[in-house]
């Protein structure tokens, strides 16, 4: 089974959008969805804190950044 991580943090408008993408790609398909918080890890901040959410596949290290889509999100499963 797929794995997806999201990267994220508190208080970001734009992750609780991507999250209610997730959610419906959850009802939809089966994937296990790992979050993150960035802000728990400086290489993290580093390398996202401009570019979250990203949601990216732990197999393949695909990433999407935001804006994405569910047909985005899609290709990742």
């Amino acid at each position: 089974m797929q794995t997806l991580i999201f990267y994220t943090t508190d208080s970001c408008h734009l992750c609780k959008q991507a999250e209610v993408l997730l959610q419906e790609l959850q009802a939809r398909h089966e994937f296990i969805l790992e979050s993150v918080d960035i802000a728990a890890d400086a290489s993290l901040v580093e390398r996202y804190g401009i570019r979250i959410p990203v949601v990216k596949n732990a197999l393949t290290l695909e990433e999407r950044g935001w804006p994405f889509h569910l047909a985005d999100l899609l290709t990742l499963i």
